[in-house]
């Protein structure tokens, strides 16, 4: 893959790359220097990609390592009590309710539901990049489809 088509790829893969980033790290500060490392990792090693039909897919397994591994280095830098006034500050920036049930999911299911239902990866693809069974995706999908629902709706069954 020469320069001038990774430039274009990249270009083209850039909102879905952000919008990865954001699900993972919520902040974004962290999400643009995770998707400028993943990049810059990725383009010094784009010789190493298989088949370029999979760029995108390679390119977004970069950079959720590169979200994971600045996630432990926050775990080890921020005093809870700063992390947890980052998370009301969040809250209270008047987010849609189905964006706060999207977030509010446990990591390993909130990662497959926004790759399939924002990013529209297919199951395949995303167990690929998750290192996951096909069927261990749409049970994540399912199970995060549910949980959504149940803190969308009351208890009853009602809307809140």
């Amino acid at each position: 893959m020469n320069k001038e088509q990774f430039t274009a790829e990249v270009l083209h893969a850039e909102s879905s790359l952000y919008h990865i980033a954001w699900s993972i790290l919520g902040n974004d500060e962290d999400c643009a220097d995770a998707m400028q490392n993943a990049i810059l990792k990725a383009y010094e090693k784009r010789d190493t990609l298989r088949r370029e039909a999979f760029f995108k897919t390679w390119l977004t397994r970069i950079l959720m390592n590169e979200c994971y591994s600045m996630l432990r280095r926050r775990r080890e830098q921020v005093p809870y009590e700063d992390y947890f006034a980052e998370q009301v500050q969040t809250q209270a920036k008047g987010e849609s309710e189905v964006f706060a049930a999207v977030m509010a999911l446990e990591e390993k299911y909130r990662i497959p539901v926004v790759l399939y239902y924002v990013e529209g990866f297919s199951v395949r693809e995303i167990g690929k990049m998750l290192k996951l069974s096909c069927s261990a995706v749409k049970t994540r999908l399912y199970r995060g489809r549910n949980l959504m629902k149940a803190d969308l709706t009351g208890e009853d069954g009602y809307e809140k």
